[in-house]
C-alpha cells in the first residue's frame, strides 16, 4: 500500500499527467529527492567521454554497415569482426579506440546497464572480454558475431559489460 502511495501522482499533477508518465515524473522526482537532488553515476565527468549526440552519431555510423559479413581480423569496411567493427565505426568520427574487445573494454569508461546510451559499448566475457558491440538503445545493439554472420542489430543478452568511449 505504502508503495503504490508513493507512485501515484500528487493531486496537483494529476491534471497535467497520465497514467504511467505520471508514475514516470513522481518516480524520477523521488529519485531525485533522495539521492539529494544530484544524479548518481560512476562515470567521471562528460566533458571526459563521447556526447549523447555523437553516440547517436556512432549508432547511425554503425547502422549503414548492416548486412557486412563477419571475418575474423578484419577492420573492415567490407568485413569485421566484432573489435574492428567498433574500432571503424569510431574512426569515421575521429576517435581512435584499441583494436580487440578487450583492449576496448580496459579504455572505456565502466557504467552500469542502467547508465547506458546509444553509442557506448556493450562487452561481453569474464575476466577478459572476447566481444563488443555498440549499443543502440532500447536494449538492443550493432555488432559482427560471428564466422559465417553478418553485421546487424540484435538484443543485449544478459551478463554484458557496458564501457563508453573516452
Amino acid at each position: 500500500m505504502f508503495r503504490k502511495r508513493l507512485l501515484e501522482p500528487p493531486t496537483h499533477m494529476k491534471t497535467s499527467f497520465k497514467g504511467a508518465s505520471a508514475r514516470l515524473a513522481v518516480t524520477g522526482a523521488l529519485a531525485l529527492s533522495l539521492s539529494g537532488g544530484m544524479t548518481l553515476a560512476s562515470a567521471p565527468a562528460a566533458d571526459a567521454a563521447i556526447s549523447s549526440s555523437q553516440g547517436v552519431k556512432a549508432v547511425s555510423i554503425a547502422s549503414t554497415k548492416r548486412g557486412t559479413p563477419y571475418r575474423y581480423g578484419a577492420t573492415g569496411p567490407r568485413a569485421f569482426d566484432c573489435s574492428g567493427f567498433t574500432g571503424w565505426t569510431y574512426k569515421r568520427m575521429g576517435k581512435n579506440i584499441p583494436r580487440t574487445a578487450d583492449a576496448q573494454y580496459r579504455a572505456s569508461i565502466k557504467i552500469s546497464r542502467g547508465q547506458a546510451r546509444p553509442g557506448d559499448l556493450v562487452f561481453y566475457g569474464g575476466g577478459r572480454k572476447h566481444h563488443v558491440g555498440i549499443y543502440a538503445g532500447n536494449g538492443r545493439m550493432w555488432h559482427a558475431p560471428r564466422t559465417g554472420d553478418v553485421v546487424k542489430l540484435a538484443k543485449v543478452r544478459g551478463g554484458a559489460s557496458f564501457g563508453r568511449v573516452r
